[in-house]
């Protein structure tokens, strides 16, 4: 009958809204990563809950995007300045001396160079490159103590960015780019500039570039 089918239906929707994780939430088909260069919010403020190395979701950058990939990498990267060409050869004329000291100890898995300077860096852990950039400083200013008061590397969620020239700076750190890792104890950039936590106490993710 009509009415017995109408009460078997409503029986139906209300014991699914009762038992939300049997019906579904209507999520499935959402990325959390977002398309690239607009990702979506976590809860945390983060870009997703995967990125953080901390265990709690935390990403020590709120909106930085995640490449995944060193060509993705390289993608996002040519947004901002020429990254055409990406190199994992370490002895192509890209890269700089130096450079293999960005190793496992910084949680490092992969390095690139594309072209004018530029290099990237691949990473498993945001939290022990931060660390390792913070460890390194903080002995290097033993002899130099304003080494690293402008910052360093530009970061995503996985990969860094070590520019040589500063219009490609100044443009991955526009809104909804990179931020610089500063771990500088007199760092203090004018209002209105963003000055994040990272996940590594004494270093911040700012978005002020001081020529």
């Amino acid at each position: 009958m009509r009415i017995q089918r109408l009460v078997t239906i409503s029986t139906a929707a209300l014991l699914c809204l009762t038992a939300l994780t049997a019906c579904g939430s209507g999520d499935e088909g959402v990325s959390a990563e977002g398309e690239l260069g607009n990702p979506v919010p976590a809860k945390n403020g983060g870009t997703d809950g995967s990125g953080g190395s901390d265990g709690d979701g935390k990403t020590g950058g709120p909106g930085l995007p995640k490449a995944g990939s060193m060509a993705k990498a390289a993608q996002i990267v040519n947004a901002y300045g020429t990254c055409n060409d990406i190199s994992t050869n370490p002895n192509d004329d890209d890269f700089f001396p130096g450079d293999e000291t960005y190793d496992q100890k910084w949680s490092v898995t992969e390095r690139g160079a594309c072209g004018k300077g530029t290099r990237i860096f691949m990473f498993k852990d945001l939290k022990t490159f931060q660390a390792a950039y913070k460890a390194q400083l903080d002995a290097d200013r033993k002899e130099s103590p304003n080494k690293g008061h402008r910052g360093k590397f530009l970061l995503g969620q996985d990969f860094a960015v070590l520019p040589d020239q500063k219009p490609v700076i100044r443009n991955a750190i526009k809104p909804g780019g990179l931020l610089i890792l500063n771990c500088h104890p007199d760092f203090n950039p004018p209002t209105g500039y963003r000055k994040d936590p990272a996940l590594v106490k004494g270093c911040v993710l700012t978005n002020y570039f001081e020529d």
